[in-house]
């Protein structure tokens, strides 16, 4: 058998059968529903700022005299102060008609209000368009910042893709760590920090025996995998692509490359992707999936 057709049939064993039909209809309501969060009014596109905050008060605003300039908004929507104990309270200006969750915000003589980031769903500050919330990345916090207007979303180019090709839907072996592992990830900032790898997928393409490394995020027990490979830098966007994955099933775990995406900072410089562990950095092309953004490149 000619070695070119041997890779042919390998590939295509280890894909998982599934009803051609069935596959693009599955994987064109995917890519509509990606589509419809990525350009979304609080999507990534809508990001204008990420703006770090110094102990003790903030003012922010678009006015040069403020410690935080925003790139739109109010002259001054207010102060942001953050306490010793890693408490965050905003004071809105008096006429930002800024809201916390909906109900506005006290002025000066009221008292400020907690901006709430630590544990469930963080605050969201809005003032007409603009919006922000607070994040923290280790030991750094700071303001997330959102324009429902940005000039991103409104020039937003659209997503290009790879060809479709149910030979990218493989089905992987899974193999569960007797404990989760705890794995570096080191994100867009240079910070490093450990995350929980319940196991790893293995399977065979071109020849080549490949291992995958997941980490998990929330409670779901869904597979979130950080990855580059051969068209990275190239036809896909330079850091990484994410995939994820439902929970392994009877040892094995579907991995379907035509979903694999562009992280946020493919689209926004405001944005703090993780990067790929170095055992999920392949060195075979995976032609599938989302291409690099022919927009803004970042």
């Amino acid at each position: 058998m000619p070695p070119r057709l041997a890779l042919i049939l390998a590939a295509l064993a280890a894909s998982t059968p599934v009803a051609a039909e069935d596959f693009q209809r599955d994987l064109a309501q995917w890519r509509a529903d990606r589509l419809a969060r990525l350009t979304a009014p609080d999507g990534w596109l809508s990001l204008v700022g990420l703006l770090w905050l110094q102990p003790g008060e903030n003012s922010i605003g678009t006015a040069e005299d403020n410690s935080l300039r925003l790139a739109t908004g109010p002259a001054y929507l207010g102060k942001v102060t953050l306490e010793a104990d890693g408490r965050v309270t905003f004071l809105a200006a008096p006429g930002s008609l800024a809201t916390s969750d909906g109900a506005p915000v006290p002025g000066s003589k009221y008292g400020a209000v907690e901006l709430v980031y630590r544990s469930g769903k963080p605050t969201l500050v809005t003032a007409q368009t603009l919006s922000f919330l607070v994040i923290q990345r280790s030991d750094k916090i700071g303001l997330r910042v959102r324009d429902s207007e940005s000039e991103r979303r409104r020039g937003f180019v659209g997503i290009d893709y790879f060809a479709a090709d149910p030979a990218w839907r493989i089905e992987a072996d899974w193999v569960a760590f007797e404990q989760p592992r705890m794995i570096p990830i080191t994100n867009m900032l240079g910070q490093t920090s450990p995350s929980p790898c319940p196991g790893k997928v293995v399977f065979t393409r071109d020849g080549q025996t490949i291992e995958l490394l997941p980490i998990t995020e929330g409670g779901d027990g869904t597979l979130f995998f950080i990855l580059s490979d051969a068209t990275s830098g190239g036809e896909t966007y330079e850091a990484s692509r994410f995939l994820y994955a439902e929970p392994a099933k009877g040892g094995k775990v579907i991995l379907d490359f035509n979903r694999a995406q562009n992280p946020p900072c493919a689209f926004t410089p405001f944005a703090t992707c993780p990067l790929p562990p170095k055992e999920n950095r392949l060195k075979i092309r995976i032609a599938a999936g989302e291409k690099a953004y022919r927009g803004e490149h970042h």
